[in-house]
């Protein structure tokens, strides 16, 4: 596979940088402007950015090879993700490689409030010593509220349960299960947490309902003495109201990581001795840095190749772990797939597919996309991917159904049968399983039961169903230096038609094919490339 060509607008971990160079070509280009981004975009199928350059219309029309966007870190605030998704083009973060530096930074601020750590340095620093006005508070039992029990928030009541504090979480987009799992008391409104929090620490994307979530009203149903860390987003916590707390005593300490405007070196709250401010440090860590720079390399690679990306954030949800564990599927899905128009000719109507056994719960809809991606590639005018198959299947006026069988289907522990409909009614069956061994088979093909695994170069021969056959394809395999790995033969009933499945080392050249036609009982032959 030719190389692909990877720009990166904007600093990433060095680490991250030689990941790609082993199988990119990459150039570097930290702080590049925008017209010079605008004026050389065409040439790359990878763009790697932070925050500072805007990916939008204006550069997604001169981006004609562009496949993939990393954006090194969370926030996708300076991407257009609807224009981008239209294109096929995969946007991509880094949603889980700072997680724990963001979750240490969030504890490092509730014990420097709790205990005076800033204010004890500076005044033991200026030439003094004393300790009765450095009066703290443990952390030991007492009540940790966490607003947003996401990936982060999660790791905070992990680490904090350890310290012997009661931990209870507001998210109205979180399933009762995962509360169960981290050992955390849900509360039902916000208002309930506020109540009972001793500390307070928010957890949650900055969107139109979170910014300005803690105000005014929200800090008058708080303790008296509540102590609050932001090291989430700035603005999710309205600082004017932040002061008349800490002014009024209600407010015993506030902890800032992330501010409601950056860069700042200057705010009211800074006149208190008991507010701890940091400048938006919490992925400021060698480990978050070098886990950013490799993790989006390995995604950019990725898109570039054609394969899952884990954090495209314009497909559905699916972590590295669910990754591994759907992979087999992912790949037979894509390679079934690909079957069918190197089989058959004719347009595609609908496509029916069922999920059987174990396969009930899992997330058919990458499942879907990956069948509707292979079914795609070998016909398509442009580049397919997991972004835009589905889209480039409803403009072609394909139907696409769904459903999930509880039960077993002919002893299969998990099958997936797809029944495809072409333009002349005409139906095309496939069925496919993954072994014990993680490995995809191809269990049924046309009424035909067959157990092969799926190479990346097929040859499929339908004869009539009698003696010398084999023989004669056998020697045409030997006579075109056909090296084949390994063959099947299905049949439906005896004496009628039958089909033969070989996995072959390359593929197989228009003057063999021709070659075997020329077989009295042979129908047809096919190559195939998966």
């Amino acid at each position: 596979m030719k190389r692909g060509k990877v720009l990166i607008a904007e600093r990433i971990d060095e680490a991250g940088i030689e990941l790609l160079k082993k199988e990119m070509d990459v150039d570097v280009c930290f702080d590049i402007c925008r017209e010079d981004l605008l004026n050389r975009i065409h040439e790359y199928q990878g763009l790697i950015i932070r925050s500072d350059n805007k990916i939008n219309k204006e550069l997604l029309d001169k981006a004609v090879n562009l496949k993939i966007v990393g954006r090194a870190g969370n926030g996708v605030d300076n991407i257009d993700i609807p224009e981008a998704t239209k294109r096929g083009v995969i946007i991509a973060n880094t949603p889980d490689s700072n997680s724990i530096s963001a979750c240490e930074i969030a504890i490092a601020h509730m014990f420097a409030g709790s205990r005076n750590f800033t204010y004890a340095d500076e005044y033991l620093k200026g030439g003094n010593w004393g300790r009765e006005i450095f009066m703290g508070n443990e952390l030991y039992n007492k009540t940790l509220g966490i607003i947003g029990l996401g990936r982060i928030g999660a790791l905070v009541a992990t680490r904090m349960k350890a310290f012997g504090m009661k931990v209870i979480a507001y998210d109205p987009y979180i399933l009762g299960e995962r509360y169960k799992r981290y050992n955390v008391e849900k509360k039902e409104t916000l208002e309930e947490l506020l109540k009972e929090a001793d500390i307070i620490t928010i957890h949650t994307p900055r969107t139109k309902e979170t910014i300005g979530m803690i105000g005014h009203e929200e800090i008058d149903m708080m303790k008296d003495g509540v102590r609050i860390v932001n090291a989430a987003r700035g603005k999710l916590m309205n600082e004017a109201a932040l002061y008349e707390g800490l002014k009024s005593g209600k407010i015993k300490s506030v902890g800032l990581d992330v501010h409601e405007q950056e860069p700042r070196t200057d705010s009211p709250l800074y006149e208190f001795k008991n507010v701890t401010v940091t400048p938006h440090i919490g992925a400021t860590t060698v480990e978050a840095q070098q886990n950013v720079g490799m993790t989006i390399a390995q995604q950019v690679i990725n898109g570039i190749k054609g394969e899952l990306v884990p954090n495209a954030v314009n497909l559905p949800g699916i972590t590295r772990e669910e990754l591994r564990e759907m992979k087999p599927y992912i790949e037979l899905m894509e390679k079934l797939g690909k079957l069918y128009y190197q089989l058959n000719t004719q347009p595609v109507k609908y496509v029916d597919i069922s999920y059987w056994g174990d396969l009930v719960s899992v997330d058919i809809d990458i499942l879907q996309r990956s069948f509707i991606k292979g079914l795609l590639e070998p016909v398509g005018k442009e580049k397919i991917n997991y972004i835009n198959a589905m889209i480039i299947a409803e403009q072609n006026g394909i139907g696409i159904r769904q459903e999930r069988m509880t039960e077993y289907n002919n002893n299969y522990s998990n099958l997936i049968t797809v029944k495809i409909t072409n333009n002349k009614n005409e139906k095309f069956t496939l069925a496919g399983t993954v072994s014990n061994k993680k490995e995809g088979k191809l269990v049924e093909i046309q009424g035909y039961e067959v157990d092969v695994k799926p190479s990346r170069y097929m040859l499929f021969v339908q004869n009539r169903d009698v003696p010398g056959v084999i023989g004669q394809v056998g020697t045409i395999v030997g006579t075109e230096n056909i090296n084949v790995a390994t063959m099947q033969v299905g049949r439906k009933a005896k004496g009628e038609l039958a089909l033969m499945i070989l996995n072959v080392d390359d593929e197989v050249s228009k003057e063999s094919l021709e070659k075997f036609k020329t077989v009295e009982n042979i129908l047809e032959a096919n190559t195939i490339i998966l």
